[in-house]
């Protein structure tokens, strides 16, 4: 949730969040003393922060960012009975929203204001436009339940014998899986219950749908300019001026494509790398694309046009093929257009950073395993971009909800959480994690193992290092890219975390071993590699 903040209550703010800081746990890294209510007064929450942004071409913007279980409105209400007075004292330092949402600003901030505020934060509250969930379909409660019965397997196994040789050394595999159960079992009856589902069925279905639902779309709108000359050329003169276009802006990509001097960074992507290896599921998704648009035009084409369904479907088919021989055309109009854009974008070889801020930064980061940063940027303009980035987000939030299934993102295990959101009528670009490591580690890990898609996330933002092609170079500059991110972040004056000891590698780890300790009995075989865990 990002509300404007008056200008002269920017310090209040600020002092407000520290001294809740300071209330809650006197540890910078919080989660200790205070911190404790948090747990059963907000059930649902896994992490939150509080910040304020300051801004010279905005007012500044208050965060409240938070990752939470089940629906926002529970985890709202829950908010407000732990730290109620707190956030009332806080909606007071910003600003009446203009829009129909005005009335009940005044009715929760005024001067003798009662009324609950958790209506108000639900629906401020935004949707981020790419997010990524380490440990997916890990309730808060599971985590830390899985936890417990991990730090039981360490005693039991430490300690099973303490005046004698450990029994566990002379046992089998299968074995110890057995008599560990039968220990643990008594304390932890819920490893006789089946495993909730991390991701369901209905949620499974739910994600592919809706990326393929995305993929037609964008293919049936890249095609729209073909389907509609096609109506109106013969399909001689159709295919010649297709032709005649795509080779002129191949031509052109050839002299503007190459990175401009001093900004190419080498990599061994290659786009023609890609499309090759891609090539059959590419055949396999426009036969795919036909069917499903042959389906949904079938019966439009039946009810305006009057003709029998052999007709239509014949009609619709050849029409829809000659859209798809378009599409690659109006791609390769909006890369030229695209690059036409990079080739004149400004990047921030030195930004500015504030040293009082720097400090203050560093003084909160390293003191858990667990590290958090915000970052807000403003987007570049223009209508091509406005597109891209909404198209861009959509589509790496699905392609993230189907490969980022295993708790981690790819070859990276350090995420917690991560999310991207536009605020200021989409304006800026507001960037959340929660990690593991060093804010150091964590950016070099995603920018060896990762930089494609953060460039292509990060690449519409003011500033931002020169980028080819929407993916690449751009995070690649890592100094010239931590310099910048670095620039666009504030401190997290107030921050939690509901597990603050565990790492994602962890929270996957205690997952293994309770799964397997869920199971009656295990083969040797399969004991041997749970126990790689232990």
């Amino acid at each position: 949730m990002a509300l404007e903040v008056k200008p002269e209550s920017y310090d209040h703010l600020s002092s407000l969040l520290d001294k809740l800081r300071a209330k809650r746990s006197t540890n910078p890294s919080g989660g200790e003393g205070p911190f404790a209510d948090f747990l059963t007064r907000v059930p649902a929450l896994h992490f939150m922060s509080l910040s304020v942004f300051p801004g010279f071409d905005y007012d500044p913007l208050f965060v409240i960012e938070a990752n939470f279980d089940g629906p926002a409105g529970s985890f709202w209400a829950q908010l407000e009975s732990a730290i109620g007075p707190d956030l009332r004292a806080m909606l007071r330092c910003c600003k009446c929203p203009l829009d129909n949402d005005g009335p009940l600003f005044t009715s929760i901030a005024g001067p003798d204001a009662r009324a609950p505020i958790a209506p108000y934060l639900e629906r401020r509250s935004l949707k981020p436009t790419v997010f990524h969930h380490g440990n997916r379909g890990m309730t808060r409660d599971r985590i830390l339940a899985e936890h417990k019965l991990f730090e039981a397997t360490r005693v039991e196994l430490r300690f099973a014998n303490a005046d004698g040789a450990n029994p566990y050394r002379v046992l089998r595999p299968a074995q110890i899986h057995a008599k560990l159960r039968g220990t643990l079992l008594p304390d932890f009856a819920w490893l006789d219950q089946p495993a909730p589902a991390r991701i369901p069925l209905a949620e499974n279905i739910g994600d592919w749908v809706r990326l393929i639902g995305f993929i037609v779309a964008a293919v049936f709108l890249l095609s729209v300019p073909g389907l509609f000359l096609n109506l109106a050329m013969p399909w001689d003169r159709y295919l010649i001026l297709l032709a005649v276009v795509f080779v002129g802006i191949a031509l052109r990509l050839k002299q503007i494509g190459g990175a401009l001097p001093g900004t190419e960074v080498a990599t061994r992507f290659s786009f023609l790398k890609f499309f090759f290896s891609q090539l059959i599921p590419l055949v396999l998704f426009v036969l795919g694309y036909l069917v499903v648009a042959v389906a949904i035009g079938t019966p439009a084409s039946m009810l305006l046009t009057a003709r029998n369904f052999d007709a239509a479907w014949h009609g619709m088919i050849i029409w829809l093929l000659w859209g798809l021989a378009s599409a690659p055309v109006t791609v390769a109009i909006i890369v030229l257009w695209l690059r036409t854009l990079e080739r004149r974008d400004a990047s921030q070889d030195a930004p500015l950073v504030d040293p009082k801020m720097l400090r203050e930064m560093a003084r909160r980061e390293d003191w858990i395993p667990q590290n958090h940063m915000g970052s807000l940027v403003s987007i570049k303009p223009g209508a091509l971009r406005m597109i891209l980035i909404r198209a861009g987000h959509r589509g790496l939030g699905l392609v993230l909800r189907i490969q980022a299934r295993s708790g981690y993102l790819g070859s990276m295990r350090t995420i917690h959480f991560a999310h991207w959101a536009m605020v200021n009528n989409k304006s800026r670009l507001m960037f959340f994690s929660n990690f593991d490591q060093t804010w150091e580690s964590y950016l070099d890990d995603f920018i060896e193992k990762a930089h494609a898609g953060l460039t292509l996330a990060w690449c519409c933002g003011v500033g931002f290092p020169p980028t080819r092609f929407l993916v690449k170079d751009g995070a690649s500059h890592g100094r010239q890219f931590k310099e910048w991110a670095r620039h666009s972040m504030t401190v997290s004056r107030f921050w939690y975390s509901a597990y603050k000891d565990l790492t994602a590698e962890q929270i996957e780890r205690n997952f293994r071993i309770a799964m397997g300790l869920r199971k009656p009995a295990l083969s040797d075989k399969d004991a041997a590699l749970w126990i790689n865990d232990l």
